[in-house]
């Protein structure tokens, strides 16, 4: 009888506010994770399409990606991109390596850091004929 007369709402307005906190951080949270996966991403294409790019060219591309994606971390880091490329003739192996920190703040209650150390290698071969 209690419930029918309207008294049992408080476990309803909890759960609507840790639906509400929860939905507030994915807000906060998601955008963050999405750009860091969509740059390992193009990390790998850019890798794999690499044979007759120089180094330069082939940081270049990844920094204009990450300008993109709107991630200021990897622009001002200069340690945040490596590229190698390894072998020589007609193949090798070209491998972007990314470290970075991200630092996600959930409106000034809280602020995490997210990492990314990621290293992508892809084997090069170049199209003789």
């Amino acid at each position: 009888m209690r419930h029918q007369r309207g008294e049992g709402k408080f476990g309803c307005i909890v759960s609507l506010l840790v639906f509400g906190t929860l939905a507030a951080a994915g807000y906060k949270a998601i955008p963050v994770y999405y750009a860091d996966s969509e740059l390992v991403d193009a990390c790998d294409f850019i890798a794999s399409s690499a044979a007759k790019k120089p180094i330069e060219t082939i940081e270049r591309e990844v920094k204009d990606k990450a300008r993109e994606l709107q991630i200021p971390e990897v622009l001002r880091d200069k340690n945040a991109i490596r590229v190698t490329k390894t072998g020589s003739g007609e193949a090798g192996t070209c491998t972007i390596t990314l470290r970075f920190k991200r630092t996600i703040d959930f409106y000034g209650v809280y602020q995490w850091t997210k990492e990314t150390n990621k290293r992508i290698s892809k084997p090069i071969f170049e199209n003789i004929g």
